[in-house]
């Protein structure tokens, strides 16, 4: 497309992008940066989402290991995930992309459809090893955009001695009436069932996501039997004092500390908090969170895209596309997700994961029944159900409005 045309698509996709990044947690402040037009023509640009690593760090000695490989240096700037869209999207209206660009997933189909991204197509990025479940997260209209550098999702973690003196054994907990009945035997014996984050924000949504889609309900009817029964049940926790009330106000970070107190039987939570949880001082395990019917519910992914934006000269794409391939590799990936907790996106490297770690096959069933946020095609109208979602749980959860007429009102608000 001309510049022109370019410019006003740009422009148009900037408050879609705010909207989604603005959700995403923030790990910290970045700097400043400039894309690859500023760089010598031996130098690429990396931007990424990970301030909390150094120079000295682990990822950045890997980024130069890749950079050697290809036999180019790499100039590396680390910022705030909102702000790292931001910059994607200024960057992209002046020409002057970086080469690589590391992403959170719900973001790659706006800056997709904003015309800031190259193809697999286009730039010749190998994603035939991917799990497609977490591929899905990167493709819009059928075209891929970049491939995953691993993955994040939701599981229950459990306190096998809370579990123990109710007397409940996990293999019983298969569907939601085995779960739900869990619970109550944990009341009966005098200590808390399970604890989750339903606040009015996207991380609500994030929650919620895994019983919505456990109850076989789709994002585009939002008020479908299916959607109904998975916010009554959030909602019957409530009352029946299975679940507390601080839910509806909980982040995930204050829910995992009601957890960590050692008082609930079940917390839904995510890999990110696996080193907290060694640390709790309790024997804990993780299940993955069932279905209304039984099996796994698909939980929504978190985690990166790497991703390659559209340069003025197409000719660099070849030494990007070797960049992302190192950084991608079986050997590479395993050291990275390793270090960000984080299950690989292959099946090899998951095998990996496990084998070194045998606690890890519960969150390696997880993100294999998981989900993209802006997947089934979604792309950039994922905000606007999200919003509506999260303020029908908070509606519901707070006994404003029953689960079936909130629900009703948030379909109503994003048609």
């Amino acid at each position: 497309m001309n510049s022109s045309s370019r410019q006003r698509r740009l422009t148009a996709a900037a408050l879609t992008v705010l909207a989604v990044a603005a959700s995403a947690t923030a790990c910290g402040s970045g700097s400043g940066g400039t894309g690859s037009n500023a760089a010598d023509s031996g130098t690429y640009t990396v931007w990424d989402p990970y301030p909390q690593f150094d120079k000295s760090s682990a990822w950045a000695k890997l980024l130069d290991a890749c950079g050697t490989e290809a036999g180019v240096k790499i100039k590396r700037t680390a910022f705030d995930t909102s702000d790292l869209s931001n910059k994607a999207l200024l960057a992209a209206q002046q020409d002057n992309s970086a080469d690589v660009l590391i992403v959170d997933n719900p973001v790659v189909s706006t800056l997709a459809e904003a015309g800031v991204l190259t193809t697999t197509d286009d730039n010749k990025l190998d994603t035939s090893k991917v799990d497609p479940n977490l591929l899905a997260a990167g493709q819009s209209d059928g075209k891929t955009y970049g491939t995953p550098i691993g993955a994040n999702t939701l599981a229950l973690y459990y306190n096998k001695e809370v579990l123990k003196e109710a007397g409940v054994e996990i293999a019983s907990v298969k569907d939601w009436k085995s779960l739900t009945a869990a619970l109550e035997k944990v009341k009966k014996a005098g200590k808390k069932g399970i604890t989750f984050s339903a606040t009015g924000t996207e991380e609500g949504s994030f929650q919620f996501l895994p019983w919505f889609w456990g109850s076989g309900a789709k994002l585009t009817e939002l008020d479908s039997p299916q959607a109904v029964s998975a916010l009554s049940l959030w909602k019957d926790w409530l009352d029946q004092g299975y679940a507390p009330n601080s839910v509806i106000n909980n982040t995930q970070t204050t829910s995992w500390q009601e957890f960590a107190s050692g008082d609930y039987a079940f917390a839904e939570n995510g890999t990110w908090q696996l080193a907290n949880a060694a640390k709790a001082g309790f024997d804990y395990g993780v299940l993955p969170i069932p279905g209304a019917d039984g099996g796994n519910a698909a939980a929504p992914t978190g985690g990166e895209f790497v991703t390659l934006p559209a340069q003025g000269d197409t000719g660099r794409y070849a030494t990007s596309q070797k960049l992302v391939t190192c950084l991608t590799s079986t050997e590479n990936l395993y050291d990275t997700d390793t270090t960000l907790s984080y299950v690989a996106p292959t099946g090899e490297v998951q095998d990996k994961q496990v084998a070194a770690n045998a606690g890890l096959k519960a969150w390696v069933d997880a993100v294999k029944a998981a989900k993209g946020r802006t997947s089934d095609d979604l792309g950039t109208e994922y905000p606007r159900i999200s919003e509506q979602m999260w303020k029908a749980v908070q509606s519901a959860l707070s006994g404003s409005t029953s689960p079936k007429d909130a629900l009703t009102a948030a379909r109503s608000a994003v048609k």
